[in-house]
C-alpha cells in the first residue's frame, strides 16, 4: 500500500497575462501548489491527494482532469451542485502584481462541512497539510470540523503541517487572523510561516521571535521563510539558519508554496531540518526562474 499525503484547501481558476486585456486561463491555489511540489519531490510509493470541493460546471471538470493528469488524487474532492470554483485575475499596478478575487460562490467554502468525509479523507495519511487561506474561506463550524478531524488524525499518527499564509483581505480583522491561527495550533506538528506576513499581524521583531511564539503555542517544528534572506528552522532546541540561494527572480509566484512542498518531502524522507531547508531553497530558487506557480517537475532536477 502506498504512503499517503492529503493537502487541504481551495483550487482556483487563474486569469493571468492581461496585455491588451487578453488573459490566459490557468489553475492554482496555495495548498495545490504545495501538493504539486510534494508530488514532484516524492517517488511512486507516495500518493498525494487533494481535499477540496468543486462545482458541477465545465471548469470544475477541467480542473479535476488537470489534477489527474499530474498524478494528484481527486477522490476526496466533493462536487457541490450549483457552485463554481473561485476565480482570480492577476494584473499589474504600481509596478507589482495585483490580485482581484471572485470566490463568494466557491464550492471550496464547503470542503469541511461534512465531518465524515473529512475523517475518511485523512484516514491512514502520513501527512496532512493546510493553510491560513483554507481557514479563511470556511465558516466557523466548518473550521471546527477541520480542527477536530485533524486532531483525530494526529492522534492516529498523521503529521500535520500548516502555513499561516496570512492574507488580511480574506479576514474581517487582524484579531480574527490571530484567533484562528492560535485555535489551529493544538493540531499542528510543523508550521511554515513567512516572517513578513506574521510580523505584520503578530508584531514579531525578527524570525527568532516568530519561532518562539509558535513554540510557545506547542508547535515543536517551525520553519520561518524570509524571502531572499536565510530561513530559520527550529525543532525543539535544534536551531538552523539556512541561507537562500540568491537566484534572480523572473516570477516569485508560488515560491513559498514550493519551499513548503520540498521541505515537507525531505522531512518525510528522513532528512534533517537543515538538509530539508537546503532542499527547499533549491526548489524555490528554480521555481522563481520560471513564470507561474506550477513549474514543470522536469525543470526541478
Amino acid at each position: 500500500m502506498n504512503r499517503k499525503i492529503v493537502s487541504i484547501g481551495e483550487f482556483m481558476l487563474e486569469m493571468s497575462g492581461g496585455e491588451a486585456d487578453r488573459y490566459r486561463l490557468g489553475f492554482a491555489g496555495d495548498t495545490l501548489n504545495t501538493a504539486w511540489y510534494l508530488r514532484a519531490a516524492l517517488g511512486k510509493e507516495w500518493d498525494v491527494d487533494y481535499l477540496s470541493a468543486l462545482g458541477d460546471d465545465i471548469y470544475s471538470a477541467r480542473m479535476r482532469e488537470f489534477l489527474q493528469e499530474h498524478h494528484i488524487g481527486t477522490g476526496h474532492i466533493q462536487t457541490i451542485r450549483g457552485k463554481r470554483p473561485g476565480l482570480y485575475l492577476i494584473h499589474q499596478a504600481e509596478g507589482d502584481r495585483q490580485f482581484t478575487y471572485w470566490r463568494e460562490n466557491s464550492a471550496a467554502r464547503q470542503l469541511a462541512d461534512n465531518p465524515g468525509k473529512l475523517a475518511a479523507a485523512l484516514a491512514d495519511s502520513e501527512l496532512a497539510y493546510f493553510s491560513g487561506i483554507t481557514l479563511a474561506i470556511l465558516s466557523r463550524q466548518a473550521r471546527e470540523n477541520l480542527f477536530f478531524a485533524l486532531g483525530q488524525a494526529r492522534k492516529a499518527g498523521t503529521r500535520v503541517a500548516f502555513d499561516p499564509n496570512i492574507r488580511p483581505a480574506l479576514w474581517p480583522t487582524p484579531a480574527a487572523i490571530r484567533k484562528a491561527i492560535i485555535a489551529a495550533a493544538p493540531v499542528i506538528n510543523i508550521v511554515l510561516p513567512t516572517f513578513d506576513d506574521d510580523a505584520q499581524i503578530f508584531g514579531d521583531a525578527d524570525p527568532g521571535a516568530t519561532v518562539l511564539r509558535y513554540q510557545g503555542l506547542g508547535i515543536a517544528e517551525v520553519a520561518v521563510k524570509n524571502g531572499a534572506e536565510a530561513a530559520l528552522i527550529a525543532q525543539g532546541d535544534n536551531l538552523a539558519e539556512v541561507p537562500a540561494l540568491g537566484a534572480t527572480a523572473v516570477d516569485a509566484t508560488g515560491a513559498g508554496d514550493a519551499f513548503n512542498g520540498a521541505y515537507l518531502a525531505a522531512r518525510l524522507s528522513g532528512q534533517s531540518i537543515k538538509a530539508s531547508a537546503q532542499a527547499a531553497h533549491r526548489t524555490a530558487a528554480k521555481v522563481i526562474q520560471h513564470p507561474g506557480a506550477l513549474v514543470d517537475p522536469a525543470l526541478l532536477d
